[in-house]
C-alpha cells in the first residue's frame, strides 16, 4: 500500500501516486472544501473537466445577477469586494472566483473529465480522459446543477421556432422583437422572465403547473435574502407561512393576473424537489401591466405552434426551458449504489456512507441562504469528517502488525 502524508504543498502528476484527497469539480463547492481541507494540513487535487477558471459563471447570460445578497454569498477565507454591489454581476464573479484560486494557490489540475469511479484495494481509482488517479477519499462536487433538462414533450424535434434552455439564454436583446414563451416560473425562469420584460419582445408567455412562490428582492428597502441563514433554523412550516405572508403583503395578489401560488411553501418545495424560490426584479409590475400572460402547462408541439394542457395553442419563435437540472452521476458512480432513482446521492455533505467509506458528494442539495453560503456550510463539516477519517487510514497505515516473529509496518504488510 502506497501513503500518503498529512502535508502541503504542490504534488507532481502521477498516476501511480495515491493521493490522500482528490476533488472532483473546481466550482464554489470544490473551492471551498479545498480551502478548508488546505487549512486542516491535507492539500487535496481539484481535477476539472474545464480548461478555464470559472467555467460555470462563464458560461451564464451576461446579464446574469447573484440572487443572494454579497454579504452572505462567499466563500470561507475571503469576501466578495464591497465595490461588487449587493447584487454582483456574472463578470465580477468569475473575478472574484480567479483570485480565490490564486490566493490560496489551490492544487488543480484542468482539462480533466472523470467518466468513472470504482473502488480498487483501499483506494478509489479515478478513470479520466487523462488516465487513472488514485485516492483514499474523493469528494465529489460537481454540483446538482451539472446536466439542464429539457422534457421531450411530443412532437419537439418538428418544432419551427428555437428550444432552448435557461442555461443558454445568453441576453435578452437576442429575443427583441420576438414572442417568446418561458415554460417554468421557478428561480431561473424568473430570472429570465426579469430580463425579457426589459428586452422588448413582441409578445411574452410563462407556462406554469402549479405555480411558483415569488419573492420581492427587497422589503421595505431591506435585501429579503439576508434572512435566509436565520431562517434555515426555523421549522418548514413556519418558513412557508412567512414567505407566503411576505409575497402576499409586498407583491399583491397574484391569481388576480393568472400566476398562482404552488400549494407547497418555500422551505417545503427546496426540501422535497429542491426548487429554489423566486425573486422579482420587474417581472411582477410586467405581469400586473399585462405584459406577461400566464398559460398553463404545455402538452406537445405542433409545427409552429406550441399546444397547451387546456387545448389552447400559441406561435412561438422562442420556448426557453426553466425546466431544472439533474446531476448527471450516473455514469460517473451509477454502479456503486449511492444514487436514489432522481441520480441525486443518497448520502451527501459531512454523513459517511459506511458501504462506501471515502467517498463523499457536496453541493447536492439546495438550501435557501444560495449557493455560496450552502458551499461554505458544508465545506466546514464536510472537511472535517474528511480529516477524522484521514487521521485514522494514516493511524492504521502506522500501526505495526505481526507476521510470525516478524513485525511489519502496515504500510508493505501487503505490498
Amino acid at each position: 500500500m502506497n501513503s500518503t502524508s498529512l502535508t502541503t504543498g504542490n504534488m507532481k502528476k502521477s498516476y501511480e501516486h495515491i493521493y490522500p484527497v482528490i476533488i472532483i469539480g473546481a466550482g464554489l463547492n470544490g473551492l471551498a472544501a479545498a480551502h478548508d481541507l488546505q487549512q486542516s494540513g491535507i492539500d487535496p487535487l481539484i481535477l476539472d473537466s474545464s480548461q478555464q477558471k470559472a467555467a460555470p459563471w462563464r458560461n451564464r447570460h451576461g446579464e446574469l445577477r447573484l440572487n443572494t445578497h454579497r454579504l452572505i454569498s462567499y466563500l470561507p477565507g475571503m469576501r466578495i469586494p464591497q465595490e461588487y454591489g449587493a447584487f454582483p454581476r456574472r463578470d465580477d464573479i468569475v473575478e472574484y472566483l480567479e483570485a480565490y484560486e490564486r490566493h490560496f494557490h489551490l492544487n488543480i489540475e484542468r482539462g480533466v473529465r472523470v467518466e468513472r469511479i470504482d473502488r480498487t484495494g483501499d483506494c478509489w481509482l479515478l478513470k479520466t480522459s487523462s488516465g487513472n488517479w488514485k485516492a483514499h477519499q474523493v469528494i465529489v462536487a460537481t454540483g446538482h446543477e451539472r446536466v439542464p433538462v429539457i422534457p421531450e414533450w411530443p412532437g419537439k424535434n418538428e418544432f419551427t421556432g428555437d428550444i432552448l434552455h435557461a442555461a443558454d439564454f445568453g441576453s435578452a436583446g437576442r429575443f427583441q422583437g420576438k414572442r417568446v414563451l418561458v415554460v417554468g416560473a421557478g428561480n431561473s425562469g424568473v430570472d429570465v422572465l426579469n430580463h425579457l420584460t426589459r428586452g422588448n419582445t413582441s409578445a411574452l408567455w410563462v407556462s406554469v403547473r402549479k405555480g411558483p412562490t415569488v419573492l420581492p428582492t427587497y422589503a421595505l428597502g431591506f435585501p429579503l435574502q439576508l434572512l435566509a441563514p436565520l431562517m434555515r433554523h426555523l421549522p418548514a412550516k413556519v418558513v412557508d407561512f412567512m414567505m407566503s405572508a411576505t409575497e402576499r403583503i409586498f407583491l399583491g395578489d397574484l391569481k388576480k393576473f393568472g400566476l398562482s401560488q404552488h400549494p407547497d411553501g418555500v422551505a417545503t418545495r427546496l426540501l422535497k424537489e429542491g426548487v429554489a424560490p423566486a425573486f422579482d426584479d420587474g417581472f411582477v409590475n410586467a405581469l400586473k401591466a399585462g405584459e406577461v400572460t400566464v398559460v398553463p402547462a404545455v402538452r406537445r408541439f405542433d409545427g409552429e405552434e406550441v399546444v397547451f394542457e387546456n387545448g389552447e395553442t400559441i406561435r412561438s419563435d422562442a420556448v426557453i426551458c426553466a425546466t431544472g437540472y439533474r446531476p448527471g452521476l450516473e455514469d460517473m458512480v451509477g454502479d456503486l449504489g449511492v444514487l436514489d432513482d432522481l441520480g441525486l446521492p443518497k448520502q451527501s455533505g459531512a454523513i459517511p456512507n459506511q458501504d462506501h467509506s471515502g467517498l463523499w458528494f457536496m453541493g447536492m442539495k439546495p438550501r435557501l441562504p444560495g449557493v455560496f453560503y450552502t458551499a461554505r456550510f458544508e465545506a466546514k463539516a464536510l472537511s472535517q469528517a474528511v480529516v477524522k477519517l484521514h487521521k485514522g487510514l494514516t493511524a492504521a497505515a502506522e500501526k505495526p502488525v505481526r507476521s510470525g516473529s516478524i513485525i511489519k509496518n502496515a504500510d508493505f504488510a501487503s505490498s
